[in-house]
């Protein structure tokens, strides 16, 4: 099911960078979610064009030696459960 989902965030969740902070926020009506790591980077590829192995791939490609290819598809559905992708 993951591999042919296009992952983009739910039309009330916003990603924004804190500057102050140095960290990616998930801004949720009524709720703000500080992001760990690189899940800001994985959520900015979800733009609902881009299928969950393409985001794998080009994440591999671009941080070589990182675990995205059992990772992300974790992190992914982990964030729709949520609620925060669609």
């Amino acid at each position: 099911m993951t591999a042919r989902w296009r992952p983009v965030l739910a039309p009330a969740v916003h990603l924004r960078h804190d500057r102050v902070r140095g960290t990616d926020l998930l801004l949720l009506p009524e709720r703000v979610v500080v992001l760990e790591g690189s899940a800001g980077a994985v959520l900015r590829w979800c733009d609902g064009k881009r299928e969950v192995p393409q985001i794998v791939r080009e994440l591999a490609r671009r941080y070589p030696g990182a675990p995205v290819a059992d990772e992300v598809p974790e992190f992914l559905d982990r964030m729709r459960e949520e609620g925060w992708l669609r």
